[in-house]
């Protein structure tokens, strides 16, 4: 990668990386401009937003392992944004099930989440990227310091909710879900394999 390219991808990376963020939420507001949200508009919403809101928390954790693999570490600068979109997604995901499922229904969605175990995994995974998303300016990652670290760690957990949910959530075709289960087991193997070696690493020198 030349300098001059590196320094391209610097000036319009995040840009085009909010725009191209965005085009999720514009294709479902022309399907509802459209009308074409199908015989279910309400289940069709759940399930593309909720589908975009695992792929933004898997994007967000290949951040780390690209940018590893491939040397560039300019990758790092997009992993607050795709984090934040993966919770706004998440939020769009909750807010349709809120608002056109349960019509604010409160009692009707807590006796949900305490039922039906998807709901439960998926409820659970939205209360704890709330702390992330709110934690997520230069401010609070200052103000915190290494326990900023410790806490946006929650992500490990918040995805695999986010799998599971989904998995829970599907009755007869679970090829989709099981895609984004391998893709996680990926993404985690990936980082305890890293681990393991930076340990091994710092062990030796110590011996040496």
């Amino acid at each position: 990668m030349t300098p001059q390219f590196t320094r391209l991808l610097q000036r319009i990376g995040k840009p085009l990386v909010f725009s191209a963020s965005l085009l999720p939420l514009a294709w479902l507001f022309w399907l509802v401009w459209s009308d074409q949200l199908g015989a279910n508009p309400v289940e069709t919403l759940s399930h593309r937003t909720g589908d975009w809101s695992l792929r933004f928390l898997l994007l967000t954790l290949a951040v780390t392992p690209v940018r590893r693999l491939t040397g560039w570490n300019g990758l790092q600068r997009f992993r607050r944004m795709l984090g934040l979109f993966a919770f706004f997604y998440v939020s769009l995901h909750f807010s349709v099930y809120l608002i056109f499922d349960q019509f604010f229904d409160l009692s009707t969605i807590i006796a949900d989440v305490a039922k039906r175990p998807y709901i439960t995994v998926g409820f659970t995974a939205f209360v704890l990227l709330i702390p992330l998303a709110v934690t997520s300016t230069n401010r609070m990652i200052k103000r915190l310091g290494r326990n900023w670290q410790r806490l946006h760690r929650l992500v490990y957990l918040i995805a695999i909710l986010g799998v599971l949910h989904y998995l829970w959530l599907v009755k007869a075709d679970l090829r989709e879900p099981l895609m984004y289960a391998g893709i996680l087991a990926v993404l985690l193997g990936y980082r305890l394999w890293w681990r393991m070696r930076v340990t091994d690493k710092n062990r030796h020198c110590r011996v040496s």
